[in-house]
């Protein structure tokens, strides 16, 4: 593996992992698990009502629901940054790997298209050089007419 494809990598994954841990609080209230509990109408209401239904009328301990709205509340515990950097890392080293492909892929494409062009262009050169040739017969032929015409 290249060193840039490395550190392509190494970055993105970083990149993830910090950027789930610092996104998790606001992304947590955004969809209504606030330090206040859950909001009324929210997405996290949606869910708790679910899980209520599902389990009796109770949330039950555990949960996804209780989980994320203790995190919500109190804020992520350690093993739960740990987790979730973990998992934003792996997002991430997934992203940097997949965009290195694309770049690879996009990169040899646009090698190949050179490649094309360059081919095409040798080609219109061979055909302007058999044309020019032809036109030298022409101007020829049309010299020894002349000629020709003269002498008569």
């Amino acid at each position: 593996m290249k060193l840039g494809k490395i550190l392509a990598i190494a970055g993105a994954t970083a990149a993830g992992a910090v950027g789930a841990v610092l996104a998790a609080p606001a992304v947590l209230g955004a969809v209504g698990f606030t330090s206040a509990g859950i909001a009324a109408g929210s997405f996290a209401a949606s869910m708790m009502s679910a899980a209520a239904v599902a389990n009796g009328g109770g949330v039950a301990a555990g949960s996804l629901v209780a989980v994320l709205q203790s995190a919500g509340a109190a804020g992520l515990s350690a093993t739960a940054t740990a987790a979730l950097a973990g998992a934003g890392g792996t997002v991430g080293a997934g992203t940097g790997w997949v965009a290195s492909k694309l770049y690879k892929g996009k990169k040899k494409k646009e090698e190949k298209d050179q490649e094309d062009k360059e081919d095409e262009d040798k080609e219109n050169d061979e055909e302007d050089k058999e044309e020019d040739e032809e036109d030298k017969e022409e101007d020829e032929e049309d010299k020894d007419e002349e000629d020709g015409k003269k002498q008569q």
